[in-house]
């Protein structure tokens, strides 16, 4: 598997290498390997992008009310879940973000489950990569919090409920919601490097019945961090776009 990832980066680097280091130069990063810029690990979020999209297709493809498929079913448990958890923590109006929470989801998720693909290396793990999925969250709830309240309504309410206070609520508020991204990031980046780590530990004392159990771990790791930031956007996304009868 990893030998077909390296060649999938090196095709990746052939068709794309001059482009991605025009970019880069032109937002004044540093290039170390201008000839091969791309690196496994976009080359193992293509392949989740792609596989997500495929499994997308073939649902949409396969949609029927007297006989359901296996993927039609898979994807009601998702839905199911999903908005349960959605419709506890934003209640009503929780619908339109379904489909990013679910997004978060199951990308976060597939990117985790690489590290039992040994010796890949999770993508997760890689600090660029949960950055990323942490300022797509940021953004969006923003956004849709100032389409929600409208610009002034959405400002006022990092102010705080007490008028005379608002001075020094702001401030921090605002660093508050800032922070989130780096919130997000370390919490994913941070966990998904531990249970790799431990995995690799597990496979270097024991090679045989023990990593069963590091793989295990690292399944349960990978579920719960796609789980929590899937939460977490969701709370994020009922702050911002909460109003004051609710």
């Amino acid at each position: 598997m990893l030998a077909w990832i390296e060649f999938l980066t090196h095709l990746l680097n052939q068709w794309f290498a001059a482009p991605v280091d025009a970019l880069l130069a032109a937002l004044h990063i540093h290039i170390l390997h201008p000839a091969a810029p791309i690196e496994n690990t976009l080359t193992e979020e293509l392949i989740v992008f792609g596989f997500l999209i495929l499994f997308f297709m073939v649902v949409r493809l396969t949609l029927s009310v007297e006989k359901p498929g296996s993927a039609q079913h898979l994807m009601e448990y998702i839905h199911e879940f999903v908005e349960g958890q959605a419709s506890q923590v934003m209640g009503h109006g929780h619908d339109p973000h379904l489909p990013i929470l679910t997004c978060f989801l199951l990308f976060i998720l597939l990117c985790n489950c690489f590290g039992l693909l040994l010796p890949i290396e999770t993508p997760t793990s890689n600090p660029i990569v949960p950055l990323g999925l942490a300022l797509c969250a940021f953004v969006y709830y923003n956004w849709q919090g100032f389409r929600a309240k409208g610009p002034i309504r959405y400002v006022k309410h990092f102010m705080g409920p007490v008028p005379w206070m608002a001075w020094m609520m702001f401030p921090i508020e605002v660093f508050s919601n800032f922070i989130r991204i780096l919130s997000l990031t370390v919490r994913l980046y941070a966990n998904m490097l531990a249970s790799d780590l431990i995995t690799l530990v597990f496979f270097s004392l024991v090679p045989f019945a023990l990593p069963v159990v590091g793989l295990g771990l690292h399944l349960f790791v990978a579920c719960i961090q796609a789980y929590i930031f899937m939460l977490l956007t969701s709370i994020y996304l009922a702050e911002a776009t909460a109003q004051e009868d609710h």
